[in-house]
Protein backbone atom coordinates (compact mmCIF):
# COMPACT_ATOMS: atom_id res chain seq x y z
CA UNK A 1 0.00 0.00 0.00
CA UNK A 2 1.81 2.78 -0.87
CA UNK A 3 0.48 6.55 -1.21
CA UNK A 4 -0.11 7.52 -4.82
CA UNK A 5 1.64 10.23 -5.47
CA UNK A 6 5.00 11.99 -5.81
CA UNK A 7 6.45 13.97 -2.78
CA UNK A 8 8.81 15.50 -5.10
CA UNK A 9 5.65 17.18 -7.15
CA UNK A 10 5.69 19.37 -3.46
CA UNK A 11 9.70 20.32 -3.19
CA UNK A 12 11.07 23.08 -3.84
CA UNK A 13 15.22 23.18 -4.19
CA UNK A 14 15.70 26.94 -5.22
CA UNK A 15 15.74 25.81 -9.60
CA UNK A 16 13.62 28.53 -10.96
CA UNK A 17 11.74 31.12 -8.82
CA UNK A 18 8.96 29.64 -6.60
CA UNK A 19 5.24 30.82 -6.59
CA UNK A 20 3.06 30.21 -3.94
CA UNK A 21 0.20 31.15 -5.93
CA UNK A 22 0.74 28.35 -8.43
CA UNK A 23 0.55 25.72 -5.61
CA UNK A 24 -2.73 24.32 -4.40
CA UNK A 25 -3.93 24.50 -0.76
CA UNK A 26 -6.26 21.27 -1.41
CA UNK A 27 -5.85 18.20 -4.06
CA UNK A 28 -7.75 14.94 -4.47
CA UNK A 29 -7.97 12.76 -1.88
CA UNK A 30 -5.18 10.18 -1.66
CA UNK A 31 -7.51 7.70 0.49
CA UNK A 32 -10.65 5.98 -0.14
CA UNK A 33 -12.33 6.59 2.81
CA UNK A 34 -10.98 7.13 6.50
CA UNK A 35 -9.91 3.39 7.29
CA UNK A 36 -7.74 3.61 4.19
CA UNK A 37 -5.99 6.63 5.36
CA UNK A 38 -5.49 5.10 8.80
CA UNK A 39 -3.79 1.97 7.21
CA UNK A 40 -1.84 3.96 4.75
CA UNK A 41 -0.27 6.70 7.80
CA UNK A 42 0.55 3.56 9.89
CA UNK A 43 2.02 2.04 7.13
CA UNK A 44 4.42 5.09 6.76
CA UNK A 45 4.34 5.54 10.49
CA UNK A 46 6.25 1.77 10.91
CA UNK A 47 8.55 2.52 8.47
CA UNK A 48 9.89 5.74 9.80
CA UNK A 49 10.15 4.02 13.14
CA UNK A 50 12.39 0.79 11.71
CA UNK A 51 14.79 3.61 10.09
CA UNK A 52 15.12 6.01 13.01
CA UNK A 53 16.01 2.93 15.03
CA UNK A 54 18.36 2.05 12.35
CA UNK A 55 19.63 5.70 12.68
CA UNK A 56 20.02 5.98 16.57
CA UNK A 57 22.24 2.39 15.83
CA UNK A 58 24.26 4.01 12.90
CA UNK A 59 25.07 7.04 15.04
CA UNK A 60 26.19 9.44 11.83
CA UNK A 61 22.69 10.97 11.00
CA UNK A 62 19.89 13.13 12.69
CA UNK A 63 17.25 14.77 10.88
CA UNK A 64 15.60 18.04 11.64
CA UNK A 65 12.03 18.56 10.61
CA UNK A 66 10.77 22.45 10.43
CA UNK A 67 7.01 23.22 10.42
CA UNK A 68 5.78 26.49 9.46
CA UNK A 69 2.22 27.75 8.66
CA UNK A 70 -0.65 30.00 8.80
CA UNK A 71 -2.07 29.87 12.04
CA UNK A 72 -4.66 26.86 12.38
CA UNK A 73 -3.04 24.93 9.85
CA UNK A 74 -2.82 22.33 11.39
CA UNK A 75 1.14 21.68 12.86
CA UNK A 76 0.28 20.01 15.90
CA UNK A 77 -2.14 17.53 15.12
CA UNK A 78 0.74 16.10 12.12
CA UNK A 79 3.33 16.30 14.15
CA UNK A 80 1.43 14.14 16.46
CA UNK A 81 -0.36 11.92 13.46
CA UNK A 82 3.11 10.96 12.36
CA UNK A 83 5.60 10.75 14.80
CA UNK A 84 2.98 9.17 17.43
CA UNK A 85 4.41 5.73 16.43
CA UNK A 86 8.34 6.14 16.90
CA UNK A 87 10.32 5.54 19.83
CA UNK A 88 10.35 8.78 22.59
CA UNK A 89 13.88 8.95 22.59
CA UNK A 90 14.71 9.31 19.00
CA UNK A 91 12.53 12.37 19.08
CA UNK A 92 12.19 15.76 20.23
CA UNK A 93 9.66 18.58 19.99
CA UNK A 94 9.90 22.13 20.09
CA UNK A 95 7.38 24.61 20.21
CA UNK A 96 8.88 27.84 19.71
CA UNK A 97 6.87 30.85 21.02
CA UNK A 98 7.25 34.49 21.52
CA UNK A 99 11.18 35.14 22.68
CA UNK A 100 11.96 35.35 26.22
CA UNK A 101 13.93 38.13 27.13
CA UNK A 102 17.53 36.08 27.66
CA UNK A 103 16.30 34.96 24.31
CA UNK A 104 16.36 38.43 22.76
CA UNK A 105 19.73 38.90 24.30
CA UNK A 106 21.53 36.93 22.00
CA UNK A 107 21.61 36.19 18.09
CA UNK A 108 18.45 35.36 16.86
CA UNK A 109 18.96 31.87 15.84
CA UNK A 110 20.39 31.17 20.02
CA UNK A 111 17.42 30.02 20.88
CA UNK A 112 17.21 27.00 18.14
CA UNK A 113 20.56 26.16 18.25
CA UNK A 114 19.71 24.48 21.67
CA UNK A 115 17.48 22.44 20.50
CA UNK A 116 19.00 20.85 17.29
CA UNK A 117 18.55 17.04 17.47
CA UNK A 118 21.84 14.99 18.44
CA UNK A 119 23.41 12.30 16.27
CA UNK A 120 20.66 9.62 15.57
CA UNK A 121 17.76 11.60 16.65
CA UNK A 122 14.96 13.14 14.70
CA UNK A 123 14.21 17.03 16.08
CA UNK A 124 10.92 18.88 15.19
CA UNK A 125 11.07 22.57 15.27
CA UNK A 126 7.10 23.72 15.68
CA UNK A 127 8.10 27.12 14.62
CA UNK A 128 11.58 27.90 13.79
CA UNK A 129 14.31 30.80 13.25
CA UNK A 130 12.11 31.05 10.14
CA UNK A 131 9.85 33.62 12.47
CA UNK A 132 12.20 35.84 12.01
CA UNK A 133 11.70 36.23 8.57
CA UNK A 134 7.87 35.95 8.65
CA UNK A 135 6.09 37.56 11.67
CA UNK A 136 9.03 39.82 12.28
CA UNK A 137 9.16 40.50 8.47
CA UNK A 138 5.36 41.51 8.86
CA UNK A 139 5.97 43.49 11.75
CA UNK A 140 8.94 45.03 11.75
CA UNK A 141 8.56 47.83 14.38
CA UNK A 142 9.50 44.20 16.72
CA UNK A 143 13.01 45.15 15.38
CA UNK A 144 13.20 48.63 16.85
CA UNK A 145 11.25 47.51 19.76
CA UNK A 146 12.39 44.35 21.81
CA UNK A 147 15.31 42.76 19.71
CA UNK A 148 17.90 45.58 20.67
CA UNK A 149 20.12 45.77 18.24
CA UNK A 150 22.69 48.20 16.72
CA UNK A 151 21.56 51.28 14.42
CA UNK A 152 23.48 50.58 11.91
CA UNK A 153 22.64 46.84 11.40
CA UNK A 154 19.03 48.10 10.78
CA UNK A 155 19.32 51.04 8.74
CA UNK A 156 18.70 49.54 5.61
CA UNK A 157 15.92 46.82 5.83
CA UNK A 158 16.22 45.15 2.54
CA UNK A 159 20.08 44.12 3.63
CA UNK A 160 19.08 43.16 6.66
CA UNK A 161 16.42 40.70 5.16
CA UNK A 162 19.17 39.62 3.17
CA UNK A 163 21.93 38.83 5.65
CA UNK A 164 19.33 37.15 7.88
CA UNK A 165 18.50 34.70 4.88
CA UNK A 166 22.14 34.73 4.69
CA UNK A 167 22.47 33.27 7.90
CA UNK A 168 19.87 30.88 7.70
CA UNK A 169 21.77 29.62 4.60
CA UNK A 170 25.01 29.28 6.24
CA UNK A 171 23.36 27.48 9.32
CA UNK A 172 21.52 24.96 7.18
CA UNK A 173 24.40 24.20 4.59
CA UNK A 174 26.99 23.58 8.32
CA UNK A 175 24.13 21.22 9.51
CA UNK A 176 23.81 19.48 6.43
CA UNK A 177 28.06 19.29 6.71
CA UNK A 178 27.13 17.92 9.72
CA UNK A 179 25.36 15.14 9.02
CA UNK A 180 22.16 16.53 10.14
CA UNK A 181 19.16 16.40 7.12
CA UNK A 182 16.73 19.86 7.47
CA UNK A 183 13.62 19.52 6.19
CA UNK A 184 11.03 22.25 5.66
CA UNK A 185 7.49 22.06 5.46
CA UNK A 186 5.50 24.84 4.64
CA UNK A 187 1.74 23.91 5.46
CA UNK A 188 -0.30 25.79 2.17
CA UNK A 189 -3.74 26.89 3.81
CA UNK A 190 -6.22 28.94 1.97
CA UNK A 191 -7.94 31.62 3.83
CA UNK A 192 -11.15 30.43 3.68
CA UNK A 193 -10.29 27.30 5.21
CA UNK A 194 -8.61 29.53 7.93
CA UNK A 195 -12.06 30.80 8.40
CA UNK A 196 -13.76 28.26 8.68
CA UNK A 197 -11.68 26.38 11.25
CA UNK A 198 -11.27 29.71 13.45
CA UNK A 199 -15.12 29.18 13.12
CA UNK A 200 -15.14 26.06 14.09
CA UNK A 201 -12.95 26.82 17.41
CA UNK A 202 -15.37 29.23 18.31
CA UNK A 203 -18.60 26.95 17.55
CA UNK A 204 -17.46 23.79 19.44
CA UNK A 205 -16.74 23.90 23.41
CA UNK A 206 -13.83 21.55 23.23
CA UNK A 207 -11.88 23.44 21.02
CA UNK A 208 -12.63 27.26 22.60
CA UNK A 209 -9.29 27.12 23.83
CA UNK A 210 -7.15 27.02 21.28
CA UNK A 211 -8.73 30.38 20.09
CA UNK A 212 -7.28 33.35 19.97
CA UNK A 213 -8.00 36.89 19.54
CA UNK A 214 -4.79 37.84 18.16
CA UNK A 215 -5.30 35.21 15.63
CA UNK A 216 -8.18 37.11 13.92
CA UNK A 217 -5.81 40.00 14.09
CA UNK A 218 -3.01 38.39 12.60
CA UNK A 219 -5.59 37.04 9.64
CA UNK A 220 -5.62 41.14 8.14
CA UNK A 221 -2.32 40.80 7.22
CA UNK A 222 -3.10 37.46 5.33
CA UNK A 223 -1.21 38.78 2.12
CA UNK A 224 1.90 40.70 3.86
CA UNK A 225 2.55 37.00 5.30
CA UNK A 226 1.70 35.11 2.02
CA UNK A 227 4.45 37.75 0.25
CA UNK A 228 6.87 37.22 3.69
CA UNK A 229 6.69 33.43 2.80
CA UNK A 230 7.30 33.58 -1.04
CA UNK A 231 10.38 35.57 -0.38
CA UNK A 232 11.66 33.18 2.51
CA UNK A 233 11.45 30.04 0.52
CA UNK A 234 12.84 31.66 -2.62
CA UNK A 235 16.06 33.34 -0.21
CA UNK A 236 17.06 29.68 1.12
CA UNK A 237 15.36 26.70 -0.40
CA UNK A 238 18.31 24.36 -1.48
CA UNK A 239 19.00 20.92 -2.53
CA UNK A 240 20.42 20.09 0.58
CA UNK A 241 17.68 21.97 3.01
CA UNK A 242 14.46 21.52 0.37
CA UNK A 243 11.09 22.96 1.10
CA UNK A 244 8.19 20.91 0.74
CA UNK A 245 4.55 23.04 0.03
CA UNK A 246 2.03 20.87 1.11
CA UNK A 247 -1.87 21.16 0.26
CA UNK A 248 -3.46 21.65 3.87
CA UNK A 249 -6.72 21.94 3.23
CA UNK A 250 -7.49 18.76 3.69
CA UNK A 251 -6.13 17.69 7.09
CA UNK A 252 -5.68 13.55 6.58
CA UNK A 253 -3.94 14.14 2.94
CA UNK A 254 -1.15 16.52 4.29
CA UNK A 255 -0.74 14.15 7.13
CA UNK A 256 -0.18 11.37 4.84
CA UNK A 257 2.06 13.52 2.14
CA UNK A 258 4.34 14.81 5.37
CA UNK A 259 4.70 11.26 6.60
CA UNK A 260 6.16 10.03 3.09
CA UNK A 261 8.40 12.55 2.53
CA UNK A 262 9.85 11.79 5.94
CA UNK A 263 10.02 7.96 4.99
CA UNK A 264 11.53 8.72 1.68
CA UNK A 265 14.34 11.37 3.54
CA UNK A 266 15.20 8.42 6.23
CA UNK A 267 15.32 5.88 3.52
CA UNK A 268 17.70 8.22 1.29
CA UNK A 269 20.54 8.41 4.23
CA UNK A 270 23.12 5.75 3.92
CA UNK A 271 22.72 4.14 7.14
CA UNK A 272 23.11 0.49 9.05
CA UNK A 273 23.20 -1.30 11.98
CA UNK A 274 27.01 -1.57 13.49
CA UNK A 275 28.51 -4.27 12.05
CA UNK A 276 29.59 -7.00 14.45
CA UNK A 277 33.19 -8.94 13.93
CA UNK A 278 33.79 -12.78 14.16
CA UNK A 279 35.70 -12.29 17.30
CA UNK A 280 32.67 -10.36 19.20
CA UNK A 281 30.17 -13.11 17.98
CA UNK A 282 32.23 -15.51 19.55
CA UNK A 283 32.09 -13.94 22.86
CA UNK A 284 28.63 -13.23 22.93
CA UNK A 285 27.80 -17.16 21.96
CA UNK A 286 29.74 -17.49 25.66
CA UNK A 287 27.55 -15.10 27.41
CA UNK A 288 25.09 -16.81 25.53
CA UNK A 289 25.34 -19.75 27.13
CA UNK A 290 25.77 -18.20 30.74
CA UNK A 291 22.16 -17.00 30.50
CA UNK A 292 20.87 -20.35 29.40
CA UNK A 293 22.22 -22.42 32.50
CA UNK A 294 21.32 -19.17 34.62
Amino acid sequence: MHIAIDPKDFRVTGEGKFKLKKHDTKIEDLYKDKRNYRDMLDECKEGINELQRMMYAHDRYSLLLVFQAMDAAGKDGTIRHIMSGVNVHGISVHAFKQPSAEELDHDFLWRTNKALPQRGRIGIFNRSYYEEVLVVKVHPEIILKSQKLPAECTRDLDKFWEHRYESIRDKERQLWRSGTRVIKFFLNLSRDEQRDRFIARIDEPEKNWKFSEGDVSERQHWDAYQKAYEEAINATAAKHAPWYVIPADDKRNMRLIVAQVVLEELKSLDMHYPEVSDARRAELQVYRKRLEND
